[in-house]
């Protein structure tokens, strides 16, 4: 699951890694300043437009995600065990992924949301549900809801590995792309788990 793989691998130090990529997201015009780190020395970070729209659009559907798992974990409605099993695992896994994002944006000089007078809408990522599905899954109990938050995690989870896709063939930051990795590797398996459960 997520939250056993090993986050440290992917450095928060910010490596600057600038690999050679075919998307126009790689040119040096998108590329971010060198940042001094807390002990004067100087680290430089290279994040490519690719780079900086998956992190951006990475913690608003993390964040959707954690909401998600919070209402399952709500006793009030009543989620099965296994479902509370895995919203405390998606839970856990993806707390630190958005602190480790926000970290890199900061440490770019980035903004940690992404600015939508360019006509960037979170709410039209792939897997973001509305506030009207996020409402009515909340007021369900029982069976009705453990079906419901799975299948509506699992169209989450998708879009999280599509957006990771996206970024692995445009983004150039070899950090970034190593959690994208991960991303991809972890919520799939998280996917076949929920598919599982809903097969009964």
């Amino acid at each position: 699951m997520i939250h056993r793989l090993a986050l440290p691998a992917i450095a928060l130090t910010l490596v600057a890694t600038l690999a050679a990529c075919g998307s126009d997201h790689s040119s040096m015009a998108n590329t971010t300043p060198a940042t001094e780190t807390p002990g004067g020395s100087i680290a430089p970070v290279a994040l490519n437009a690719a780079d900086i729209e998956f992190a951006q659009g990475m913690i608003a559907h993390h964040e959707q995600a954690i909401e998600m798992a919070e209402i399952a974990l709500d006793p009030k409605v009543g989620a099965s065990p296994e479902v509370i099993d895995l919203a405390t695992r998606i839970k856990g896994a993806q707390d630190p992924e958005v602190e480790l994002m926000t970290g890199w944006l900061t440490a770019a000089g980035q903004p940690v949301m992404m600015d939508s007078s360019d006509g960037h809408d979170m709410s039209s990522m792939d897997g973001m549900m509305t506030v009207e599905q996020m409402d009515t899954m909340a007021a369900m109990t029982g069976t009705d809801f453990d079906q419901t938050w799975l299948e509506m995690m699992i169209a989450h989870h998708e879009g999280a590995i599509s957006q990771s896709e996206t970024v692995k063939a445009e983004g150039s930051n070899a950090d970034v792309l190593a959690l994208a990795d991960q991303i991809i590797t972890a919520q799939q398996g998280e996917i076949t788990e929920m598919q599982a459960l809903l097969q009964g």
